[in-house]
């Protein structure tokens, strides 16, 4: 206990908390914090002695949190939020310039652009461009000097940059289309080449079911307004679905097609106080919203 009966929350504690859920698990948060497994388990020990709460349920093999779990996540979040924008607001003197920041079309959360409103509202001094494309533009932008930063799919680890997400590719359609099993499968989808639609046919040969490109869009904006208006099937990351589309799953014979990785880059030192906060509030929107189980 401290001073007049209150009880300090460690806010070292908290973020480990939050990483683990974030993470997916103790060995993943570890990773991200520089510690090890053990040295989380321990402080995830030391939070619950502090709390006199259990917030991870360890009777499963896999560690799932509680419902005291669930109440601390939601709160230990508002506390980060809250002390890592006050220790921001009192760098803001640091906090000028411009930010030029390419995101790949087929990934803009929809909460984004809130989020991004917010910052240019608590950092005025810092003026933000925002362009959309495609992954291989947005590399030679970046390439070119004329990008700072990058949120686009990383092939290959050594493309380097760092990962914000890794999410699943998904089959898509019209929510009241009817995809007849017995004829060749119709496609919208962007010209090649293009890793969605490369995925996609090769799995689609590897099970023997044929298909035909009904629509081919440049834009990814293009693929997605065929699919809700019932042209055909698209594929699509999980962060690109859009209202009006349903997901189509491997019961219904669609052939899984794996995850992405989307990450950041080109993130400079010497600029790094001018990005870190910005790269925090992407990182914020890519937060799930509830994590049910984690991997020890």
């Amino acid at each position: 206990m401290g001073r007049m009966g209150y009880t300090d929350l460690d806010m070292d504690l908290l973020r480990s908390f939050v990483t683990v859920v974030d993470a997916g698990g103790f060995t993943a948060a570890g990773a991200r914090l520089g510690r090890t497994q053990a040295a989380m388990s321990i402080r995830i020990k030391r939070l619950e002695d502090l709390l006199e709460r259990r917030v991870f349920d360890r009777t499963s093999r896999t560690p799932t949190l509680t419902r005291d779990g669930e109440l601390l996540l939601s709160y230990a979040r508002q506390i980060l939020k809250l002390n890592d924008e006050t220790v921001q607001r009192f760098a803001e003197p640091d906090n000028e310039g411009e930010l030029r920041l390419g995101v790949a079309e087929y990934f803009v959360p929809q909460h984004l652009p809130t989020l991004l409103s917010r910052f240019t509202q608590t950092y005025p001094r810092v003026h933000i461009q925002v362009k959309v494309g495609l992954n291989d533009n947005l590399f030679q932008l970046v390439e070119r000097g004329e990008l700072d930063l990058v949120i686009a799919r990383r092939d290959k680890p050594q493309q380097g940059g760092r990962l914000l997400r890794r999410e699943r590719l998904r089959w898509v359609t019209a929510q009241d289309s009817r995809i007849d099993p017995e004829a060749s499968l119709p496609i919208c989808t962007l010209p090649p080449p293009c890793i969605f639609r490369s995925r996609g046919f090769s799995a689609l040969e590897a099970m023997g079911r044929p298909w035909r490109v009904v629509y081919t869009s440049e834009s990814v904006i293009g693929v997605i307004a065929a699919a809700r208006a019932g042209l055909g099937v698209a594929i699509l990351p999980e962060s690109a679905l859009a209202p009006g589309l349903t997901t189509l799953s491997t019961e219904e014979g669609y052939p899984e097609l794996g995850d992405i990785e989307i990450a950041l880059f080109g993130e400079k030192k010497e600029r790094r106080r001018l990005t870190s906060t910005l790269v925090r509030f992407i990182e914020e929107s890519l937060q799930p919203l509830h994590h049910s189980q984690l991997d020890a």
